[in-house]
């Protein structure tokens, strides 16, 4: 007799801890640790020979990707901060662990000079480029309208608008048809939460750019989605400004009653990067626990 897993109790079903850290987030100062499928998630061949590139590819979102596509069997390239280092050389431990090529690219997209230098990057060393996986994301708590700060409003846009478009504009020309740029958007681009406004604003401004784009590069063979995941415990969680009550029923409120993991995104990522995604582009994948987009 098989037997299922029940979705409401697969990992962590309580809050988490009382916890703060400062932008970016590190692995090393969360807890408990976020799930990334380093034990869980086995490839089945599904993107062998091909080459992927992901910025926020250090943690949460990003490593979980880049794991499950080196298990798959791509040769991955991640883009992270300057100070991220240390998560970005652990994700690239997996990555090598499973046989395959990583390269890290340490610098902010914000730069655009830095977001398009990182496709010749990746095609320089890795020999091509077939995947981008725009990931980077900056997202901050705010008391409300009246206090918004222009300058935490400029780093929001900047890096999750400015740097995922300095990115994509640089890789069209490289990417070959049946090529795939996937963004990770959010609920909070249908769901919006007063105190990520600036947050949501991009998240929803990145939905417009995978439509429209995926409506100019079909002509191409080149596909765009985007994932919008619900409420996810990664290191940006903690370092978001919340108080301890925030960040204890983080995630409580879904219908499957918890927060979910990194590893529970990395099979929308590898589905829409890989060939049985060949006629989906255009698409919004919702990875909510049950929350409706």
């Amino acid at each position: 007799m098989t037997t299922t897993d029940d979705p409401r109790d697969e990992h962590r079903t309580s809050g988490f801890p009382a916890q703060k850290q400062e932008q970016p987030g590190e692995l090393g100062e969360q807890q408990p640790k976020p799930d990334h499928g380093e034990d869980s998630y086995d490839g089945h061949g599904r993107l062998a020979g091909r080459v992927a590139l992901i910025t926020g590819g250090d943690s949460g979102i990003g490593r979980a990707v880049a794991i499950a596509y080196a298990r798959e069997g791509a040769d991955v390239a991640i883009v992270h901060l300057p100070e991220e280092q240390e998560d970005a050389d652990g994700t690239l431990g997996y990555v090598r662990d499973a046989g395959r090529k990583g390269v890290s690219l340490p610098g902010d997209v914000r730069d655009e000079a830095f977001a398009g230098a990182i496709v010749d990057r990746t095609v320089d060393e890795l020999g091509r480029l077939d995947i981008v996986v725009l990931n980077a994301g900056y997202q901050k708590d705010r008391d409300g309208i009246e206090t918004l700060p222009t300058e935490g409003v400029d780093r929001v846009f900047h890096t999750n608008l400015y740097g995922m478009l300095f990115t994509a504009r640089a890789a069209v020309p490289r990417l070959p048809a049946g090529s795939s740029i996937i963004v990770t958007a959010s609920i909070q681009a249908f769901q919006p939460s007063p105190t990520l406004i600036d947050y949501a604003m991009t998240k929803a401004a990145q939905v417009a750019f995978v439509k429209a784009l995926a409506e100019e590069l079909g002509p191409k063979g080149i596909r765009v989605n985007a994932v919008a995941p619900g409420p996810i415990w990664t290191p940006l969680i903690p370092a978001t400004g919340w108080d301890a009550e925030k960040v204890e029923s983080f995630g409580q409120d879904t219908p499957l009653g918890r927060a979910g993991q990194p590893a529970e995104l990395a099979g929308a990522y590898v589905y829409l990067a890989s060939d049985d995604a060949s006629y989906t582009s255009g698409s919004v994948l919702a990875v909510t626990g049950g929350k409706p987009l």
